[in-house]
């Protein structure tokens, strides 16, 4: 065989692996987890009391939020204020590490975690997309060789402000994240799993979805 015809080849041959690839996006939330990890952390950083104590102040807003009057980022916004607003950034990643080594791993489904392993034994790209902040998930994703789209907090002079930087990776949001960082057409499959009107857009994208495939 002559260069040039290995070339050719090489080349065939690379098109047809990169028409085989499969991706898969997962919501973390109640979809991999049993628990919200957001609530959890909270509970897990600033105790039982307080966490039931800034949901009672905060109650006007989750109230406004059910009712549609003000947005899913807003009411976040809002909880994040009241309990991390000028945190040293390093506190805070420090906290979400502690949460991530001791409370992560009993949050997760145990059927969720087999099918994650399953897709990766096929060569399935795994993604995780959440709506809650990347600070305590990535930990988890890097062990378990999983990539990550998630919501991004605001930090400035080293500190949260208690805003989101962005926007909340929630509903549309998802699948705009997702194009930004995959171009879906190079993928022959794709498979998405949630569990909440908010992964209804990223359950559309897929060939094969999954709603609350885990309980």
């Amino acid at each position: 065989m002559d260069y040039a015809s290995h070339s050719i080849n090489t080349g065939i041959y690379i098109q047809k692996n990169e028409a085989l690839k499969k991706i898969a996006f997962f919501d973390f939330d109640g979809t991999i987890t049993k628990k919200d990890s957001f609530l959890e952390f909270i509970k897990f950083s600033k105790g039982i009391l307080s966490f039931y104590f800034g949901f009672l102040i905060n109650s006007p807003y989750l109230v406004a939020y059910k009712l549609k009057i003000i947005s899913n980022q807003k009411a976040k916004e809002k909880i994040l204020q009241f309990f991390f607003q000028n945190m040293p950034f390093d506190k805070f990643q420090n906290l979400c590490n502690q949460f991530s080594e001791q409370k992560v791993p009993s949050l997760i489904r145990p059927k969720a975690l087999e099918e994650i392993k399953k897709l990766q034994s096929n060569n399935i790209t795994v993604v995780v997309v959440s709506a809650s902040p990347e600070n305590w998930i990535r930990k988890w994703t890097k062990a378990m060789q999983v990539e990550l789209v998630a919501t991004c907090l605001e930090i400035k002079e080293e500190r949260l402000t208690g805003k989101i930087s962005g926007y909340n990776c929630h509903g549309q949001e998802k699948i705009r994240r997702i194009h930004q960082q995959y171009t879906l057409a190079d993928y022959c499959e794709i498979y998405a799993y949630g569990d909440s009107a908010g992964d209804k857009q990223m359950l559309a994208l897929a060939h094969h979805s999954y709603m609350k495939p885990f309980r």
